[in-house]
């Protein structure tokens, strides 16, 4: 069975109609957007938890190095302990998402 591709809105575009909505320049919007970003990062470089209301958690987590396999070659590899971002949603995205 196949889907269709699912569109995909960009900081921009949210950032164009949010200027829309409140009666702001597009361009003072994107600004504030990608302050917003600059200061996410920046927190989560810190190791901050970042709680959006109503959105969900963004938090880093550490992921230890670990033992795994080439699938093509069957060789066992050493994969290296990483940072990454994991992202929690809220009980209210959830519940709007799950409709």
């Amino acid at each position: 069975m196949a889907t269709a591709t699912q569109p995909t809105v960009t900081l921009k575009q949210i950032a164009a109609e949010l200027a829309e909505k409140h009666d702001m320049p597009k361009k003072h919007m994107n600004e504030l957007m990608d302050e917003m970003v600059v200061h996410i990062v920046k927190n989560l470089k810190k190791g901050n938890r970042i709680r959006l209301a109503g959105l969900g958690i963004l938090q880093v987590k550490k992921r230890a190095a670990r033992l795994g396999r080439n699938p093509m070659t069957k060789e066992v590899i050493k994969i290296p302990a990483k940072k990454k971002v994991a992202f929690r949603a809220a009980k209210e995205l959830k519940e709007a998402v799950g409709k």
